[in-house]
């Protein structure tokens, strides 16, 4: 079965029945073990754009370079 086959069906459940179903598969990807190098219950540091003043202008300077390339 392909997810383009599975998909239909998946909209068609309730908001409960999604959310039920996305706990389903992220505990089954969980307990495969080997899909992701992180460890449980550990803390990581994620990057963000919070208080990287002038990042901002940085992208939209280079989403306007783009733009004239």
């Amino acid at each position: 079965m392909t997810l383009s086959e599975v998909l239909p069906s998946v909209r068609q459940l309730s908001i409960i029945e999604k959310l039920k179903l996305i706990r389903i598969l992220a505990e089954e990807l969980e307990a495969a073990g080997d899909i992701s190098p992180l460890e449980p219950f550990k803390t990581y540091d994620l990057p963000t754009p919070y208080n990287s003043f002038g990042a901002g202008a940085t992208l939209m300077q280079a989403l306007e370079s783009a733009d004239q390339a």
